[in-house]
């Protein structure tokens, strides 16, 4: 049994005796799209839900892995295909009920339906079983080296208050379905939910019963969220005093902010990468001017719209130096990320121009792209600068950018042949890059592989990354999947973010490298 320590050193600097009560208000460009904790795998979305509810393990500040609702874990020693975690005791939920292995049980099985945003995350997992009442065995299809790394998000719900609720099914956010649990939480978490009106304000209080007191600073003890889509009016508020924290200072405010007395802007690399995907399965597109084909089917296009895209006017103009460009979808901080792949986008204007006239393209195409306009750092403006770069070549782009809530649908029920996506990789490996991404969209896998790319060879793959424990032969395998999704071009690399978290100058944290602001280590000097 692996037993790790509360959290790591560097995390531990954060630790300070507690002083008053401290109302924290934070803001950011978009709101959690749901509360439901399984419904989306999105990063505002787990964001808020870590404040209110708890994984078994977590990564702090940091991004190390700490114990949460579990204490310690492992491998079985009789059975390499189960992990065994032993749950923290004396644990209670916002309403008072117990939290015990039940739950535990409930939620992952829960997480593992159809309607669920994780179910890629447990897609190896045959059995959740309890054969206590502190006790978990995950039971795998064969040995999973990085079951933890998996769970970090993957919060537990209470089995009764879901069950009293009518919140045992997962929302099915992409149909359009409302439910009780999509507004309502009931947490172990630091913080309880107050109100939530959603894209207007949430209100969290401190949970007085909360497990962690006496091992957390905790000095945040209201937390007033709001988030403010237009970046002039979020910096607005940060420098009146109206906000304490933003999560996102636009890259053309940042001298102003640090520059203004008692602000900081606070910055590091983010693990996200944002990319365009393409829908290159379909026989037709609906979103061109090409009767009867598809022009994204042909890879010599793909390559071409690629070579178009200027990725360093994009960091230098759009982004003001607060990006670095990328030639892969998987950020620096990722196991399988290599550095040749991800220096390898070039542009070259005359030689995409010879790739779309090889591929009977050399009059061009229009097509739409789908773009968020407020969920990543200058999203719309990246859209917007590709529309330009891709016209060089023939591609004239009808630009439809709208909220988040409303384009991430388009991905997820394929109603989009061109749009932007970001990823970012919680469990710091390839294997969920692949799952998500990669492999054919079907039942357990592929979620948000909105390319209909399928490739049978590659699925069988992916999937034996779970079970493979021979960590050289794995990363092996890793690289090889990666040659196969380089060669292929089934994404257009843009960039990896950094993170700009701006706020007042009592506030004491570190930029967490996941863009999750886990306020149960906040501290609020004077």
């Amino acid at each position: 049994m692996i037993r790790t320590l509360l959290y790591a050193a560097t995390a531990m600097a954060l630790v300070a005796p507690a002083v008053q009560a401290e109302t924290l208000k934070w803001a950011r460009a978009g709101d959690a799209l749901t509360l439901d904790p399984h419904a989306q795998n999105e990063g505002p979305t787990s964001a808020l839900g870590h404040q209110i509810m708890e994984p078994l393990v977590m990564r702090d500040m940091t991004g190390a892995i700490v114990p949460a609702l579990a204490t310690e874990w492992g491998p079985s020693e009789s059975d390499p295909n189960v992990w065994t975690f032993k749950l923290r005791e004396g644990v209670t939920f916002h309403d008072g009920a117990e939290f015990d292995s039940e739950d535990v049980v409930f939620s992952l099985n829960r997480a593992m339906t159809p309607d669920s945003d994780y179910k890629e995350l447990l897609a190896s997992v045959t059995e959740v079983r309890a054969p206590d009442k502190y006790t978990v065995e995950i039971v795998t299809d064969g040995p999973n080296p990085i079951m933890p790394n998996n769970l970090t998000n993957m919060f537990i719900m209470d089995k009764g208050w879901a069950e009293a609720n009518n919140a045992v099914k997962v929302q099915d956010y992409e149909g359009g379905e409302d439910t009780y649990a999509a507004k309502n939480a009931n947490g172990t978490g630091p913080y309880k939910l107050i109100s939530r009106e959603p894209d207007v304000r949430t209100v969290l209080e401190i949970n007085e019963n909360y497990w962690g007191k006496d091992e957390f600073p905790l000095e945040v003890t209201r937390i007033e969220y709001t988030p403010i889509q237009n970046a002039a009016t979020r910096v607005a508020a940060l420098l009146s005093g109206e906000v304490d924290f933003i999560q996102d200072v636009p890259v053309q405010d940042l001298q102003r902010v640090a520059a203004a007395d008692g602000l900081d802007v606070r910055t590091a690399p983010q693990n996200r990468v944002i990319f365009f995907g393409m829908n290159m399965g379909d026989a037709d597109l609906a979103n061109d001017n090409v009767e009867g084909a598809n022009p994204l089917a042909d890879v010599r296009v793909r390559k071409a719209m690629s070579m178009a895209i200027n990725r360093d006017a994009i960091q230098q103009v759009v982004m003001r130096g607060q990006s670095a460009p990328a030639g892969m979808i998987a950020p620096p901080f990722v196991n399988g990320w290599n550095e040749a792949m991800d220096s390898s986008s070039t542009t070259d204007i005359e030689a995409a121009k010879a790739l779309m006239e090889e591929a009977g393209y050399g009059n061009g195409f229009s097509i739409q792209l789908d773009c968020p306009n407020d969920r990543y750092i200058n999203d719309e403006a990246i859209c917007q600068a590709a529309v330009g770069m891709l016209a060089q070549i023939g591609v004239t782009v009808n630009l439809d950018a709208k909220p988040k809530a409303q384009h991430f649908p388009l991905i997820n029920n394929l109603e989009t042949d061109f749009y932007m996506l970001g990823w970012g990789v919680p469990t710091y490996d390839s294997e969920y890059i692949f799952n998500f991404l990669v492999h054919t969209k079907g039942e357990k896998y592929g979620s948000w592989n909105g390319t209909r790319y399928s490739n049978p060879e590659l699925d069988a793959m992916i999937v034996a990354l779970a079970s493979e424990t021979d960590l050289p032969k794995r990363n092996e395998m890793i690289n090889t999947i990666w040659q196969t999704v380089q060669e292929d071009q089934l994404y257009i690399p843009i960039h990896h973010q950094v993170l700009n978290w701006g706020m007042k100058s009592n506030v004491g944290t570190i930029v967490a490298p996941d863009d999750t602001a886990k306020f149960k280590y906040f501290t609020m000097g004077g």
